[in-house]
Formats: structure tokens, C-alpha cells, sequence
């Protein structure tokens, strides 16, 4: 009698109740004096002994290091892919070329948004890297969706290193000479000390950089050597929550939800022609009904991300409401900070369609105070992606 045996369903490390799972840097984190915090299940530094302040002047001005293992890392295999991924999110990656990177949204039956996320052709494989507090969900929803047409993979045993600031590609080219040939948004596979390292020319600061997907075991041994350069410094969560921040990205939890769709999130730059109204693959994604009529119809988004910047030196934050000058609320903030670039409170925030014109004039409730707004363009920093 021939015994079959059910291949294990792949899923992501958890931790046991009441503890926290550690990346391969945990060790490097505490030796360089990390104030640690708990985020998506994970013990990660939220800033180091210099501050958040200098960690995020530093990126803008030099390079930074930042620790992102706990992000899900997933491999596709199969020669339907591509169409497969098509089938869950409005991106074109039937035509992505070799070795290029896409921001991608997968999306619910209602066009919000499951989760934010970034993926390349490799070739062989799709590589795609999720939001940490997000992958259990994303992994379950893929395997439900897609996985009896490819082969998906959690790749448990690599951490993911951001390299990011104006001198990364200085600093990096020492350890991985040709990572200077990439261009943003484009990806290689390279080799240190005779392991295998996928790097892409992105990152979530605005600025030039490179994430690093390399197996765990090297990964404290790579981020050693590239702090031993004089440019490179570590930088924690929170410098890379306000550099993102200035760079007008979307934090999945606080601009992004299930509930919000990519016209409403002021995302439709990535949502490209082919999957639109017309497009030789238009639809055919969830949701698509609901997205492309708000694509059609700016009238029928509820609401509109939009930047806004204080018209005197208050912070505002998350989750302050906003109200016109009759009073009424028209949105709420989801982001909000003293930007340490320019030195003055920004935030991000939904409101009416009607209220989301630039130059628009708001008032935030701080605490039950007014503090003047304005709705501005972002980035507030302009992004410094290296494009050739």
C-alpha cells in the first residue's frame, strides 16, 4: 500500500506567545546600543545611540543601514507566474523585462488594498518582499488564490538590508563591484565571500539606495563590513518612517487598508495602461469594476491622500481630525511629524475629494486646538532616485 504524504503547508516563522522572533542582526543591534521596541512580531531597533534625528540627516546626506529582515521574502516558480500575479494585482507583469523591479497592491474584491508590496523578475522566479505585519495574510492569500499555478516559497532563511542615502553606492561598490551600473528600480545577483546576494537599486527613504537579499547566516558579517566604511552609519524604524514620510510613500496600517483603493491612495501612477480601460489586459484583477469606474470618475473615490504642511510650528499627528472653514470634518490625518529635512510639522492625511486641491486651507484639531494646514504637492523632499 502506497502511502501519499501532503507536502507542508509553507508559512513564515512565529513566535510562541509572549515572545518576540529576532532577525540574524539582533546581536549586531544590541552591540551598537539599538533602543529596541516590538514591531510585527519582531524585537528591532527603533533608533540608535546618535538619535532619530541625526540617523535621518545622515541618510539624506551620506548612508544608513537599516535592518528590514522582518519584511516577508517570498519566491514564485512556474513558468505561469506572471499571470498568475496578474490575476491578484492591477500591475502589468507579463511584459516586466529580466532583472526589473515594480511596486505592486494586491488587492481585495473590493479594490482595497491587502497589502503594499515590491517584486522582480528574476528570470527563473518572481522574487516578491511584503510588509512584515502583513505576510502571514499575504502568504495564506496567495497560496488560496494562486498557488496550484506556481510554486511559492518562503525564504525563511534570508534577511533583507537597506543601504540607503546619496553615498550607498560608494560605500557597496567596495564590497559588490557593478551594484554602480544598476539603475533605480533594476536588480542583479551578485556574490560576497562566495554567497549568492540579490541586490535592487530601491528602498522606501526617497533617496538613492539598495536593498540586499542575502542568506542570514552572512547577513552580520555584510553589515559589518559595510559600517566599516565611513559613510555608512545604522539607522533604525524610526528615521525610516520620517524619511518615508517626507517622501510622500503610503505606510501600509496608516495610508493604506482594506477598505482604501489605489485611486483613493493616490496610487494610480502604479497601475499601468495595459490593466486600464482600453489596455490589451484591462481588469481581470479583483476589484476591477470598483477601480477602473474611480479611474473613469474621479467622483466616485469617498476620499484622497494628500500632503498637507502646518502653517505654524505644531506637530500633528495620527489620528487628528480635519476640519474646513465652516468646521465640518473633511478627513484626518494618518501620518504627521516635525520633518527633521525641513524643519516643519507635514502630514498625510484622507479627505473629500472636494478639500484635496493643493492650497487648499484646513484646520487640525491638536489636542482640541486649530492649527492651520495646508494641502500641499509631495514629496516634500524631492526623491533623489538614481535613473542614469
Amino acid at each position: 500500500m502506497t502511502t501519499v504524504t501532503t507536502p507542508p503547508t509553507p508559512h513564515f516563522p512565529q513566535a510562541a506567545a509572549g515572545e518576540l522572533l529576532h532577525t540574524p542582526l539582533h546581536s549586531l543591534h544590541l552591540e551598537l546600543g539599538a533602543r529596541m521596541v516590538d514591531f510585527a512580531g519582531y524585537h528591532l531597533p527603533v533608533q540608535f545611540p546618535q538619535g532619530l534625528v541625526a540617523e535621518h540627516l545622515h541618510t539624506r546626506s551620506a548612508a544608513s543601514l537599516f535592518d528590514v529582515s522582518h519584511m516577508g521574502q517570498l519566491r514564485l516558480v512556474g513558468a505561469d507566474t506572471a499571470a498568475a500575479l496578474e490575476s491578484l494585482m492591477p500591475m502589468d507583469l507579463l511584459d516586466l523585462p529580466l532583472h526589473r523591479q515594480r511596486y505592486g497592491l494586491l488587492l481585495n474584491d473590493e479594490a482595497g488594498v491587502l497589502d503594499d508590496l515590491m517584486l522582480v523578475q528574476r528570470g527563473n522566479d518572481f522574487l516578491l518582499v511584503v510588509n512584515g505585519a502583513c505576510k502571514h495574510a499575504d502568504l495564506a492569500h496567495l497560496q488560496a488564490r494562486i498557488g496550484e499555478r506556481c510554486e511559492i516559497t518562503p525564504l525563511n532563511e534570508h534577511a533583507l538590508l537597506a543601504l540607503q542615502g546619496p553615498l550607498a553606492v560608494d560605500a557597496l561598490q567596495r564590497l559588490v563591484p557593478g551594484v554602480e551600473q544598476l539603475l533605480f528600480m533594476d536588480g542583479a545577483a551578485f556574490v560576497w565571500e562566495g554567497s549568492e546576494l540579490y541586490i535592487t537599486r530601491s528602498g522606501y527613504t526617497g533617496e538613492d539606495g539598495f536593498e540586499i537579499s542575502l542568506p542570514g547566516p552572512l547577513a552580520e558579517a555584510f553589515a559589518r563590513a559595510l559600517l566599516h566604511h565611513p559613510e555608512v552609519a545604522p539607522a533604525g524604524l524610526g528615521a525610516r518612517n520620517s524619511l518615508r514620510l517626507e517622501a510622500g510613500l503610503c505606510l501600509y496600517g496608516n495610508e493604506l487598508d482594506t477598505t482604501t483603493t489605489p485611486a483613493e491612495a493616490a496610487l494610480l501612477w502604479a497601475v499601468q495602461k495595459v490593466r486600464r480601460a482600453g489596455g490589451a489586459r484591462a481588469g481581470g484583477f479583483p476589484g476591477a469594476e470598483r477601480l477602473l469606474a474611480q479611474i473613469a470618475d474621479p467622483a466616485l473615490r469617498a476620499r484622497q491622500r494628500v500632503g498637507l504642511h502646518a502653517l505654524e510650528r505644531v506637530p500633528v499627528r495620527e489620528p487628528a481630525p480635519l476640519l474646513d472653514a465652516s468646521g465640518r470634518q473633511v478627513g484626518q490625518v494618518t501620518s504627521g511629524l516635525l520633518t527633521p529635512t525641513l524643519n516643519q510639522p507635514i502630514a498625510q492625511a484622507y479627505v473629500e475629494t472636494g478639500s484635496a486641491a493643493p492650497g487648499t486651507r484646513l484646520q487640525a484639531l491638536v489636542r482640541g486646538k486649530p492649527v492651520p494646514m495646508e494641502v500641499t504637492a509631495m514629496p516634500f523632499v524631492p526623491s533623489r532616485y538614481y535613473r542614469g
